[in-house]
């Protein structure tokens, strides 16, 4: 099914969490959404085990990663 107004369509959650981390850092990342994988020796793997069975967690992520396309002037 095509999605071409969802700013998620095709975007892995690895990809969307490296993205994050990329333009935030785990620093602010943890500052914006206090869970643990994000304050206590972060990566990315255990992030993704956390955020794909932690539906608000993975909500809250996806949010941010919106905004900050919204920032970035990447979504309409």
């Amino acid at each position: 099914m095509n999605q071409p107004n969802n700013p998620l369509h095709g975007i892995t959650l690895e990809k969307l969490l490296g993205e994050l981390v990329s333009y935030y850092g785990w620093p602010e990342l943890a500052r914006q959404i206090n869970i643990r994988c994000f304050t206590h020796e972060p990566s990315i793997s255990s992030s993704l085990k956390f955020l794909r069975r932690t539906p608000w967690a993975r909500e809250r992520v996806e949010a941010m990663y919106i905004h900050m396309l919204t920032r970035m002037n990447k979504v309409s």
